[in-house]
């Protein structure tokens, strides 16, 4: 995440797009976080009594324009607020997901950029997670702004009988899979995942990286793995996926 969060302040965006597994649960539905701010706090260690907390302005008006553009473009997508409709009180609530990539990232950058949440849907079509990415893309295309996306979201979740979704065999070749289409370019390819290894292996990462191959569809992306390892019951991942030509 250190050597992520370095490539991070190389690209200095003015906006990041980070999709997590993990905020609104939308049935069939896409959520776009519209909220002036997001704040969240996670504690690190009961133990210790340590914790980590992060507070972040949106970019209302990328997330405004994505809505309107995912919705011409007939996907099933809603804007979604937390508190007051504008000004400080309108603070969504940061989830897991998303706070530890960007604390991860704030620690580095030296000049703070805004954020745009988004939620991607498990019962809609995945066709249409990857549509979403691909209009992602596009507006961050006829932007002036400097735009990372991120994918958030662990690997299989059945890698150990102890943990809560008990062990599958289909969870190592799940992450198998994973890393072999980010090593030689494929990430296309989650689209034809069969569903049944998904249902076995109960994987978090599917549809965020739905969406991050949509947007590898209009941009060109070399991908890396940085990092792989099963410290407990799911598999962790850190890929980075740099612009080409």
């Amino acid at each position: 995440m250190e050597r992520m969060a370095d490539e991070v302040e190389r690209a200095k965006p003015d906006t990041i797009v980070i999709a997590s597994p993990h905020n609104l649960r939308l049935w069939h539905h896409i959520g776009i976080v519209i909220a002036e701010n997001s704040s969240g706090i996670l504690c690190a260690s009961r133990q210790s009594g340590k914790s980590v907390t992060l507070k972040m302005k949106c970019d209302v008006g990328f997330a405004r324009a994505l809505l309107a553009l995912a919705s011409k473009r007939g996907l099933p997508v809603v804007g979604v607020n937390y508190g007051s409709a504008q000004g400080p009180a309108s603070d969504m609530p940061m989830d897991w997901g998303t706070l530890v990539p960007l604390w991860f990232f704030a620690k580095k950058l030296k000049r703070r950029p805004r954020i745009v949440i988004v939620t991607p849907s498990r019962e809609i079509l995945l066709h249409h997670n990857f549509e979403f990415g691909r209009a992602i893309a596009d507006l961050a295309e006829r932007s002036r702004k400097r735009i990372v996306f991120v994918a958030s979201a662990d690997q299989a979740h059945a890698h150990k009988k102890s943990g809560p979704y008990g062990f599958s065999r289909r969870a190592g070749e799940y992450d198998t899979m994973v890393l072999d289409l980010v090593v030689h370019n494929r990430i296309r390819s989650v689209l034809r995942f069969d569903p049944g290894l998904v249902e076995q292996a109960k994987p978090d990462s599917l549809w965020q990286m739905v969406m991050l191959a949509g947007v590898a569809e209009k941009v060109r992306l070399r991908g890396s793995v940085l990092s792989y390892q099963v410290p407990t019951y799911f598999g962790i991942m850190c890929a980075s996926f740099q612009r080409i030509g």
